[in-house]
C-alpha cells in the first residue's frame, strides 16, 4: 500500500483550512495531489523506505498531526494506487484506516458491486446488471469484446483493466484550484428530490451572485452530495462556455443531479463548486437571440444591486428562473 487517500473532516464552507492541511501531507512527501473541497492524494513510495514506515503506519501519523496541529479529524484509505486508494477511503472511519492489500487485490474487488468502481456512472452501471455482470468479479471474469460491445472499446477496455485490479492511475502534484463553493446542509435526512433541487437552485443562484461580485466566470461545476451514512458522491462537469450566469450553473447542476438516479437516498447535504475561475472580461459569450434568456441576464443585474443594498437575502431563490 503506497497511495493514500485522505479527506479531511472540515465544517461546511471551511475549505480555506485545506492548503494548511496539504503542507501537512508535504511533510511526508512532495507527491500530494489536492482534491478539492476536502481531500488529497499523496504517494508515500518514497516516504516508506525514508521514515522505515508502512503507508498505514503513516497513514496514523497523519491523522493525529491533522487533529493536534489543526483540530481536524480525517478518514483515510491505502492502496497500491490511486483508484484502488480511493476505493479503500469507502471502507474507513475516523481512526481506521481502510486498506486494499497489495497481494490480495482481485479478491478485495470481486464481491463489489460495478458502481463501486470511481469513473462507473449509474447509466453504465444498470447497462452491465442487465446482462449479469453486478459484480467487479463477474465483469473481470468477462470477454474483453464482451465489454467493449456494451460500453464501447475504450471504456470497456479501461473496465475491463479496473476489474482485474490494474491500476494506471498516478499521483499529480498541484495546488488547490481557484474555486468557490457553498454548501446547503438539510435540518434532518431528506429523501424528497424536490427539495433536493431547491437545494441545489438556492446553491447555483449564490455561487452566480458571488462570481458576478467579484467579475469572474467559472469553465467547471462540482456537484457533492452528501448521504446519512456520512458517505458523498462527487461528479463534476465541463461547462459549455464559461459562465456567472445562474440559470446555465442551475441547468448544469440538475443535468449532474438527474444523472445520479438517487431512489430514496437520505441526503444529509448538497454542495457545489465553480471551478477554473478567469476574469470576466476575458470571457466570450454565444448570442441566442432569446429574448428570455436576455430577460433574465437583465433581471440579475437588478437583482445583484439589490442585493448589494439590502444583503443576500434580498432576492427569494427561484425568482430569476423563467
Amino acid at each position: 500500500m503506497t497511495i493514500l487517500c485522505v479527506r479531511f473532516q472540515l465544517p461546511p464552507m471551511y475549505e480555506a483550512a485545506l492548503p494548511g492541511l496539504l503542507g501537512l501531507l508535504e511533510e511526508f512527501t512532495p507527491v500530494v495531489q489536492a482534491l478539492p473541497p476536502d481531500g488529497a492524494l499523496a504517494d508515500l513510495r518514497g516516504a516508506e523506505r525514508y521514515f522505515g514506515r508502512t503507508a498505514v503506519e503513516l497513514a496514523s501519523v497523519i491523522r493525529v498531526r491533522a487533529l493536534a496541529l489543526h483540530g481536524v479529524d480525517c478518514v483515510i484509505g491505502a492502496g497500491p494506487g490511486p483508484m484502488l486508494a480511493r476505493m479503500a477511503l469507502r471502507d474507513a472511519r475516523p481512526g481506521v484506516t481502510g486498506v486494499v492489500p497489495g497481494d490480495a487485490v482481485a479478491r478485495y474487488l470481486a464481491d463489489k458491486p460495478v458502481a463501486a468502481l470511481p469513473g462507473v456512472g449509474a447509466k453504465t452501471a444498470r447497462t452491465l446488471c442487465e446482462y449479469g455482470l453486478d459484480t467487479l468479479g463477474r465483469v473481470a471474469g468477462a470477454p474483453l469484446s464482451t465489454l467493449q460491445r456494451l460500453v464501447g472499446a475504450k471504456a470497456g477496455r479501461e473496465l475491463h483493466e479496473k476489474a482485474q485490479g490494474v491500476d494506471r492511475g498516478r499521483v499529480v502534484p498541484n495546488a488547490v484550484s481557484r474555486s468557490l463553493a457553498t454548501e446547503r446542509p438539510f435540518d434532518r435526512d431528506e429523501l424528497s428530490p424536490d427539495r433536493h433541487r431547491r437545494a441545489l437552485l438556492s446553491a447555483a443562484e449564490e455561487l452566480g451572485a458571488r462570481l458576478r461580485a467579484v467579475d469572474k466566470v467559472c469553465r467547471a461545476l462540482t456537484l457533492t452530495v452528501r448521504y446519512a451514512d456520512r458517505s458523498a458522491t462527487t461528479r463534476s462537469r465541463t461547462l459549455a462556455e464559461p459562465t456567472a450566469h445562474s440559470a446555465a450553473l442551475t441547468r448544469a447542476a440538475y443535468g449532474m443531479y438527474e444523472a445520479l438516479g438517487l431512489q430514496r437516498a437520505r441526503v444529509r447535504a448538497i454542495a457545489l463548486r465553480v471551478e477554473g475561475l478567469d476574469p470576466a472580461e476575458t470571457a466570450s459569450h454565444q448570442l441566442t437571440f432569446d429574448p428570455v434568456d436576455e430577460k433574465v441576464r437583465r433581471l440579475e443585474e437588478v437583482a445583484d444591486r439589490v442585493r448589494a443594498k439590502f444583503g443576500p437575502r434580498a432576492v427569494m431563490p427561484g425568482a430569476l428562473v423563467a
